[in-house]
């Protein structure tokens, strides 16, 4: 008979063993099982088509993500557009000024509200104008429908939403008031360069730094403003186009050396009173008046005025009351040592009005005289006070320095003695003349009182005694306000020819004026200039 055919080997079933030799192994009929169905073999795939395969759907996604951000702002700007259809785009601005979301008429209100100033800069330094004032009329309706325009051209309003349109306002200029308002911030604005000065530090002279200036350019800013307002102004403010100044004085050695010369020496000041002609002297260490030395314009030593001012207020309190210092005329009289480089200058003592209480018996008359005041003068600081005085009353007494009209003159004095009829000349404190004269008539007196030569006349006329004087010297003035004056001359003439009181020296005749002889006179008037001081005394 014949087998059927051998089945696949079985690899379910353990191995047979192998027979050992001589050894025939028992007939065990064989065991016929069936083999499960084997699946095909897969197709093999080229390698580049998988490759492919596993490519193609990141870029099928990022192209989807794509087209739908690109839908999504497509439908943001067409819903932005719908929305803002009546009104201006966000992101647009005007002179500065946001307009996004608001009508043409709303944006021209918001407009003419924020343009009622114009903000103009120097760095951190600013000023703010009414545009009126600089000549500048803004057309708020214009600039707003310009403002509204935008954004609405193609690829217009994504820039808008992007980074914004600042609309340049439309506006017009007026060249001659906008010249006059910055004139007018030219002096405001200018930084005034600083020279090269000098310092005392610690009793040490040194060297301050110079500093540079700064001045507006207006002819600049008047050709931006006319050429391009709309462009100065686009930011709602305008950058002030400034120039530099040097400073003069650039190297302050000289004046290091000059005030270090100086201050080797104390600084010496005498103040001198021409009404009872004395003087005190104060002397000034160097380490303290080297407080009042600073340098001036043009590379010259100057006085500190604040530091001189708060000495001479410190020293006004030794001269005594009543009396005081002219703080002007004490710094000219300082300034004008150093511009010698001297270290010493003389100040004069000026007086306050006084002030006197009416006393039992007291007449007008005769507080003038004691105080040696014309009364005519006291009338005129007191108004309306007349001849009846009540006890207790206070009048105004003025001071004797009205009647100074002209420098006094250092080193001439002249004295005159009503009681001794006698008119003494001084030279530099040294007696140079002693003459006899003759004074006013009790009806008609010389007044006592601190006064100065104030005129020369050769030949003076007094017409309301028909005399010619000569060589007539001017000393007061009875009443003021009035040319009429009383002073010292020669004998008088009346008529052209009567020759008058030769032989009345020493006694009053006169009409208020002083008489001494016609030599004597012709001497004195050429030896007493204007501002000599003349003190007459009862």
């Amino acid at each position: 008979m014949s087998l059927p055919p051998r089945p696949d080997f079985d690899l379910t079933q353990p191995a047979p063993r192998r027979a050992r030799p001589g050894h025939v192994p028992p007939l065990v009929p064989p065991v016929y099982r069936p083999v499960p169905a084997q699946r095909p073999a897969p197709r093999r795939v080229p390698l580049a088509s998988v490759r492919h395969r596993r490519r193609w759907w990141p870029l099928a996604l990022f192209a989807a993500v794509v087209m739908g951000a690109a839908m999504t702002c497509a439908a943001a700007l067409l819903g932005l557009g719908l929305v803002y259809a009546g009104g201006i785009l966000p992101g647009v601005r005007a002179a500065g000024v946001p307009l996004g979301g608001l009508s043409p008429s709303e944006a021209a209100a918001r407009l003419r509200q924020a343009w009622r100033v114009v903000a103009l800069r120097d760095g951190e330094r600013a000023w703010q104008l009414s545009p009126d004032s600089l000549g500048l009329a803004l057309d708020a309706d214009a600039t707003a429908a310009a403002a509204y325009a935008q954004g609405r051209s193609q690829g217009g309003l994504l820039q808008a939403l992007l980074r914004g349109v600042d609309v340049p306002p439309i506006v017009t200029v007026d060249r001659a008031a906008a010249a006059a308002a910055l004139d007018n911030l030219a002096a405001q604005a200018a930084v005034t360069p600083v020279d090269a000065g000098i310092a005392v530090v610690d009793g040490e002279v040194r060297a301050t730094p110079p500093r540079d200036g700064r001045a507006l350019d207006v002819p600049a800013l008047l050709a931006r403003l006319e050429n391009d307002p709309a462009g100065a102004l686009a930011s709602g403010a305008l950058d002030l186009p400034m120039v530099r100044i040097a400073p003069a004085l650039t190297d302050a050695a000289p004046l290091v050396a000059a005030a270090a010369d100086l201050l080797r020496s104390p600084f010496q000041i005498e103040v001198w009173d021409p009404i009872d002609d004395r003087a005190d002297y104060w002397s000034i260490p160097p380490q303290e008046w080297a407080r009042w030395l600073t340098a001036a314009p043009g590379g010259a030593l100057a006085l500190n005025q604040a530091a001189f001012r708060a000495f001479l207020g410190q020293q006004e309190a030794a001269l005594g009351p009543g009396r005081y210092l002219n703080a002007d005329a004490a710094l000219d009289a300082a300034q004008r040592a150093l511009d010698a480089r001297q270290t010493s200058a003389s100040l004069r003592v000026y007086h306050r009005d006084r002030q006197h209480t009416v006393q039992p018996g007291e007449s007008l008359i005769a507080i003038a005289w004691n105080y040696g005041v014309p009364y005519p003068w006291i009338q005129r600081a007191n108004p309306g006070l007349g001849d009846a005085l009540a006890v207790g009353q206070v009048i105004a007494i003025p001071s004797p320095d009205v009647f100074m009209d002209f420098p006094p003159v250092r080193g001439k004095r002249i004295a005159v003695s009503i009681s001794q009829q006698r008119v003494r000349v001084f030279e530099n404190g040294a007696l140079k003349w002693d003459w006899p004269a003759s004074t006013g008539i009790n009806s008609s007196p010389t007044w006592p009182g601190v006064y100065q030569i104030i005129s020369h006349v050769p030949n003076a006329y007094a017409a309301n005694w028909n005399l010619w004087m000569p060589n007539f010297l001017g000393v007061y003035r009875p009443i003021p306000g009035q040319d009429f004056t009383n002073g010292f001359h020669g004998f008088p003439t009346r008529g052209g020819s009567q020759l008058l009181w030769t032989n009345s020296l020493g006694t009053r005749v006169t009409y208020g004026c002083i008489l001494i002889s016609s030599d004597n006179a012709r001497l004195l008037y050429d030896w007493a200039e204007n501002g000599v001081v003349v003190v007459i005394s009862p």
